[in-house]
């Protein structure tokens, strides 16, 4: 028999969004480690405010909003408070009620500069980092590096001459500017919308499009990433920001890095070395840096095993996090979203490894 379709009725519920969420849902088992690591970060977002004024939105919430954006591929974040409104899920996991209305987009922008200038986003990931340590979910002995383009938020009309000489173009709002002719050169030529970005392309056939450098510093035990950095793209930045990132590991021996046949080069070896770091990288087929005495060993090969795995670290940055083409300008605001994504990205691995050493989601808090 067909059912007959009811108009709905404003009415009052006493149910709540804890009641409203699966006791089973993959988030519950996120929730306590961002409170635990939020709760690490107090000191920091007290020195952020004034002790007097209008109260303003807690950063707990806007963090914790960036994760939400992060794990469900929210394309912006004024379509994030749009969502806000309505989903119950959301405000469970901000700790807000039915009845809460949901927070402006422009607080979001307002905030960013304080963000920026107290390295929350930085401070996050590396409290997250030390929560996956805390929980012995790190080994601290043998890591991976790589790097990736991420394309910047630039189209490739508004790469102009530095001379000022530019292409003729047909006018309009959307002009097609024609280039025919024109050598396009990160030396001669810049992006008039976000000019740190570089023409850059992947290899020999590929077009260049205007990007960003991408490195990731993965540890090889459980694939979790103990570093993210954003550079301008050059030739070298991946070698150059590998380098960077390792000075900052503890001091502890032996420590190896697996890398592909970019970093085969006898000053990144080197460099390596002096850091009292084994460098395993893929050996090209001519001219390599190593030799006999570090392929041979077992170590090597495993770490060429597992570095492949960082590939799914930036895979997950790009399709589920967004990252495929970047949502601002500049190296310093990607930067931030960079470290809050690949933080979302942790949490959601240290989540799933506890469920399973555990065999269930109750030790998740603990």
């Amino acid at each position: 028999m067909r059912g007959k379709a009811e108009h709905q009725a404003v009415m009052l519920s006493i149910l709540t969004p804890e009641q409203m969420v699966p006791g089973d849902h993959p988030i519950r088992q996120i929730k306590p480690i961002v409170e635990r690591v939020l709760g690490n970060l107090t000191p920091t977002f007290e020195a952020m405010y004034a002790c007097v004024g209008r109260p303003s939105i807690p950063p707990e919430h806007l963090l914790k909003s960036c994760v939400l954006i992060a794990l469900y591929s929210i394309r912006s974040e004024r379509q994030f408070c749009e969502q806000l409104r309505y989903n119950l899920l959301f405000k469970w996991f901000l700790d807000l009620n039915v009845g809460d209305p949901a927070f402006d987009p422009s607080t979001f922008s307002k905030n960013k500069t304080r963000l920026l200038e107290h390295e929350v986003a930085r401070r996050f990931f590396e409290q997250v980092v030390e929560e996956a340590r805390r929980r012995k979910l790190l080994s601290w002995e043998h890591f991976s590096v790589d790097g990736t383009l991420l394309e910047a938020w630039a189209s490739m009309k508004s790469v102009r001459p530095k001379d000022g000489n530019a292409p003729p173009s047909a006018g309009g709002k959307n002009p097609t500017v024609d280039f025919r002719g024109d050598r396009r050169r990160n030396a001669t030529h810049a992006s008039t919308t976000d000019p740190e970005a570089r023409l850059a392309r992947k290899g020999l056939g590929h077009e260049a499009k205007l990007c960003f450098g991408g490195h990731l510093l993965m540890d090889n035990r459980h694939g979790l990433a103990v570093d993210v950095r954003l550079s301008m793209a050059t030739g070298t930045a991946e070698r150059e920001v590998a380098a960077k990132m390792l000075q900052r590991l503890p001091g502890w021996d032996p420590i190896t890095v697996g890398a592909d046949k970019n970093y085969d080069t006898h000053e990144f070896v080197e460099t390596c070395r002096l850091m009292g770091v084994a460098p395993h990288v893929a050996c090209k087929t001519r001219g390599s840096a190593l030799d006999r005495r570090t392929t041979r060993h077992a170590a090597y090969a495993a770490s060429q095993r597992a570095r492949k795995r960082i590939e799914e670290i930036f895979g997950w940055m790009k399709t589920v996090g967004g990252g495929r083409k970047l949502r601002y300008r500049g190296v310093v605001r990607n930067q931030l979203w960079a470290e809050l994504t690949v933080a979302a990205y942790n949490l959601l691995r240290i989540a799933k490894l506890i469920r399973h050493r555990t065999g269930g989601p109750a030790a998740v808090a603990a």
